[in-house]
This record gives C-alpha cells, sequence and structure tokens, in this order.
C-alpha cells in the first residue's frame, strides 16, 4: 500500500502561525539534492491520515511537490507538535529518492 502526500512549496515569507490557523502545517524535505532542503507546507487533514498510516523512520511514503514537478520516495524524520495541546507543528522529510 503506498501512501501519497501532496505538498506545495512553502510561499516566501509565510509565518509558520498563520499557515497552521489556516489548516496548513509546515514541513521540510531533507537530502532531495545533497545539502539543499525544501519549505514545503502540507495541509492538516493529509497530516492527520499520513500519521495514522505511516511510522517514523520506518514507512516509506511517495511525496509529490506539485509546484517543482517532484516526485520521489521520503521517510517521515521528525513529527513537532505542541506539548500541551498535542497539535502536529512541523513535520520533516527524508528523501530516500536519489537525484
Amino acid at each position: 500500500m503506498a501512501i501519497t502526500v501532496e505538498c506545495k512549496t512553502r510561499p516566501e515569507g509565510s509565518k509558520p502561525n498563520a499557515l497552521r490557523r489556516s489548516g496548513i502545517i509546515p514541513a521540510n524535505l531533507y537530502g532531495h539534492k545533497g545539502r539543499e532542503s525544501i519549505s514545503l507546507v502540507v495541509d492538516a487533514k493529509t497530516v492527520e491520515r499520513l500519521l495514522k498510516q505511516a511510522r517514523v523512520d520506518k514507512t516509506e511514503i511517495e511525496l509529490s511537490i506539485s509546484d517543482i514537478n517532484w516526485n520521489g520516495k521520503a521517510l517521515i524524520k521528525e513529527v513537532q507538535s505542541h506539548p500541551a495541546k498535542g497539535t502536529i507543528y512541523h513535520l520533516s522529510f527524508y528523501s530516500t529518492t536519489k537525484g
């Protein structure tokens, strides 16, 4: 069962808290081109579904970044959540696709 996650690049100058209020979770993709990382945004409902199916560092997912035409496999490296509320704050993905 392949899990596909649709993302977009994070708009330049956007504030993480404002994104969260509008139902979007900030994220980063590491390792897709060596050291460079990409700032992303993922819909909060997509993140909820993803975390019910995938495990950190274990489940390979199909990541699709529509506005830069990048598709590849990635692992969830880190999930940051609010200490009191338990709401998801930030996701880190690590690309397992070469190139």
